[in-house]
């Protein structure tokens, strides 16, 4: 029986702090304040973004969203503090907490991401790492959503199949579809798969991939497919080890067929999908981009209880 609280997390590190029920309020939250219909604003509020990696749409979305909802947000990059390097983890989170109203932070580590937030006494938002990204989650299931919607249908009709590397975009996707009832397919090459602890996850909120090593097969009526970087962040030195395993889980036109196509960004062409697949008209690339903002304010507006 899934967990009917709509109560929410003091953090959210991992997607599935979230019930399903609390899930769902939040994707209806952020549906409300992309059409313009929400009145809360964070009002004096200051948002720390800690970041010690690259970004491009996780930063300036929540850059903007928090200056769009009236906040202050306060870029904190990996040169600009001491944290982990000449100040504990925990001091840099106990010193912020005194300064800020919330933290929203991309970390090498997720067991530091941990650390800092269980010595913050403020919110912690997870804006990626090794592990998790569980921001993502939340604008692709918008993404679902608002595709759903278009034919008359909820969320929890829709399948959808990833194509590629296990990585931690997928982990959390796991989870995610599983606490709304999404069918999620994963074709991975062996050796690259989601891991146990995500497979755990997601029955544990109430659902399970199903795992393929095909991606003819695993595509087969899927509403969406969904891909990503063969080489995440800080894998450049495996590249020529790494890539031999993903020959033929590249998502072109034909492997398409006609479900629409997903990714996070950045997106290597030629590589885990084609020019041409990312820049036709059954792409939602964009569109899941541009869903980043309004899933990340409804977050920030319910972890600080406005």
């Amino acid at each position: 029986m899934h967990d009917t609280t709509t109560t929410f997390p003091t953090d959210l590190l991992t997607i599935d702090q979230l019930s399903p029920a609390a899930l769902r309020d939040l994707l209806d939250r952020a549906a409300a304040i992309k059409a313009g219909e929400e009145t809360a604003r964070l009002d004096d509020r200051t948002v720390a973004m800690v970041f010690e990696k690259p970004s491009t749409r996780t930063r300036t979305s929540f850059e903007a969203g928090v200056t769009e909802l009236g906040g202050h947000p306060s870029f904190l990059g990996q040169d600009d503090i001491h944290l982990g390097s000449g100040e504990p983890i925990k001091d840099t989170a106990r010193a912020l907490s005194q300064y800020v109203d919330a933290v929203v932070a991309r970390l090498n580590s997720h067991d530091d991401l941990a650390a800092f937030a269980e010595y913050a006494d403020v919110p912690v938002v997870n804006a990626l790492t090794e592990q998790a990204h569980p921001c993502q989650t939340l604008a692709d299931l918008l993404t679902l959503q608002e595709l759903a919607a278009e034919r008359g249908d909820a969320l929890d009709e829709m399948t959808i199949t990833w194509v590629g590397d296990g990585n931690n975009v997928a982990r959390s996707l796991v989870v995610g579809c599983a606490l709304a009832g999404v069918d999620l397919r994963v074709a991975t090459p062996p050796g690259y798969g989601v891991g146990d602890d995500a497979i755990v996850a997601a029955r544990a909120a109430g659902g399970e991939p199903t795992l393929f090593d095909d991606p003819e097969a695993a595509v087969d009526g899927a509403d969406a497919v969904y891909t990503d970087v063969w080489m995440s962040m800080g894998e450049t030195e495996s590249r020529e080890e790494k890539l031999p395993a993903f020959e033929g889980f590249q998502v072109d036109k034909a492997l398409l067929s006609g479900a629409k196509l997903m990714h996070c960004l950045p997106a290597n062409r030629g590589e885990e999908l084609s020019d041409a697949a990312l820049e036709g008209e059954q792409s939602v690339v964009w569109q899941q981009a541009g869903n980043r903002m309004p899933t990340e304010q409804a977050l920030l507006l319910e972890l600080l209880g406005k």
